[in-house]
C-alpha cells in the first residue's frame, strides 16, 4: 500500500499561486495580506488537506528562537569574521542561527529570505551587498520580520545599517603617512565598480586635497583581489613612476601582493623612503579584512575595522529590535582603527 506524500507548505504556495512566505503569513496572521489572498491560500490548504502543525502555530505569536542570517559570500574573511560576530553574540543569549549564503552579487537573498519567513524566524540578518534591498526591506514590513542590514558600505538608506567608516579609514591611513614624511602617495587595488572601494579611494583623495599633495589618475591602480595580480600592478606602478613613496593598498591581500612585488623589484619597505630617492624605499598602509592577530608579519601599517565587534553590534541590534517589536531605523557606523606591524 503506497504511503500518501505529506503535503508541504511548499505544495499550498504552488496551488494558491503565492510565495512560500505569503503562506506562512497567513498561517501567521502577520504582515499586510489582503483579504482576496487569504482567502485562496485558505482554499489551498482546505484541498490539498495541509496540516497546520506545531511550529505553524507558533508563528501566529509566540517568538521561535530562530535568527536567520544571510551572508552574501561566506569565503570573504571579513563577512566570516562578522558572521561569526553574530552568531556568537545571539548562541550567548539563547538564540539558534539559521546561516545560509545569498550570493556576491545577492542573487539568491530574496529566495533566502523568502525560505527563512516561511520557517518562522524571529528576525534576518543580512551581511553583504545587495542590488535588491529596497524589496528586501518592503519584504521585511510586509512580513512583520525585524531586518537589519550590515555592509562593509554605505549603499542603502532608510533601513537599520551597521557598517565601517570607509572614508575615515581612508583618511586615517592617507594622513598617517603624510605625517611621516610622504607627499607622493598613489593607491593601489579594487575594481571601479566597487562601492567600498569608491569610499576608500574619496577619503584618499579627500586627504591629499587637504594638505595640498599632488594627486595624478596614473597613480590610483586598479587590479584583482589576488597576491600575484597586485605584485605585478605594483611593480608596473613604480618603475612608470619612480618618485612615489608610498601605497595605500586595497586590502590585506594587495598589501601582501604589493610587499612581495617590492621584494622582487628589488625595492625596500619602510619610512625612509625619503632619504634618497636612489635607495628605491617605499612605505606600505592597506585596510585590513581579516583579524589584527591573522596579520602577516610584513612591516606596514594597517587600518582595522574590527568585523567580529561589528557582528557583536548587529546581534544587539537585532535583539533590540524583537524585544521593542518597533521598526525604529538606525545607521550605526563603526569607527576603525590604526595599526602598525613594524
Amino acid at each position: 500500500m503506497a504511503i500518501a506524500k505529506k503535503v508541504t507548505i511548499n505544495d499550498v504556495a504552488h496551488a494558491a499561486g503565492v510565495s512560500v512566505a505569503t503562506v506562512s503569513l497567513v498561517l501567521s496572521g502577520k504582515g499586510r495580506i489582503s483579504m482576496a489572498t487569504g482567502e485562496r491560500v485558505n482554499q489551498a490548504i482546505e484541498a490539498l488537506g495541509f496540516v497546520r502543525n506545531r511550529q505553524a502555530a507558533s508563528l501566529r505569536g509566540a517568538q521561535t528562537g530562530v535568527i536567520g542570517l544571510i551572508v552574501g559570500d561566506l569565503s570573504s574573511p571579513f563577512y566570516a569574521e562578522l558572521a561569526a560576530g553574530v552568531i556568537e553574540s545571539l548562541e550567548s543569549q539563547g538564540k539558534m542561527v539559521f546561516l545560509t549564503q545569498g550570493g556576491r552579487k545577492g542573487e539568491h537573498m530574496l529566495q533566502r529570505f523568502d525560505t527563512l519567513v516561511s520557517q518562522g524566524v524571529d528576525g534576518v540578518v543580512i551581511a553583504g551587498a545587495v542590488d535588491r534591498a529596497s524589496e528586501l526591506r518592503d519584504k521585511a514590513e510586509d512580513s512583520g520580520v525585524p531586518l537589519v542590514f550590515a555592509s562593509r558600505a554605505s549603499y542603502l538608506e532608510d533601513v537599520d545599517l551597521i557598517r565601517p567608516d570607509n572614508m575615515q579609514a581612508a583618511q586615517m591611513l592617507t594622513e598617517h603617512l603624510i605625517r611621516r614624511g610622504h607627499q607622493r602617495i598613489a593607491w593601489l587595488g579594487g575594481q571601479s565598480t566597487s562601492l567600498t572601494r569608491a569610499e576608500r579611494v574619496g577619503g584618499y583623495c579627500a586627504t591629499l586635497l587637504k594638505y595640498g599633495l599632488p594627486f595624478h589618475s596614473e597613480w590610483v591602480v586598479e587590479c584583482e583581489t589576488s597576491q600575484r595580480q597586485a605584485a605585478e600592478a605594483f611593480s608596473h606602478l613604480l618603475r612608470h613612476n619612480p618618485t612615489i613613496t608610498a601605497v595605500v593598498c586595497y586590502n590585506n591581500v594587495v598589501a601582501m601582493g604589493a610587499w612581495l612585488g617590492m621584494l622582487r623589484s628589488g625595492w625596500q619597505s619602510g619610512d625612509e623612503s625619503l632619504e634618497s630617492y636612489y635607495e628605491q624605499r617605499v612605505a606600505l598602509a592597506a585596510f585590513a579584512e581579516v583579524p589584527e592577530s591573522a596579520l602577516e608579519d610584513a612591516p606596514m601599517s594597517w587600518a582595522i575595522t574590527p568585523a567580529r565587534e561589528m557582528g557583536q553590534s548587529v546581534a544587539a541590534r537585532m535583539l533590540e529590535r524583537i524585544d521593542s517589536g518597533k521598526n525604529v531605523v538606525k545607521n550605526q557606523i563603526m569607527p576603525p582603527r590604526l595599526v602598525s606591524t613594524k
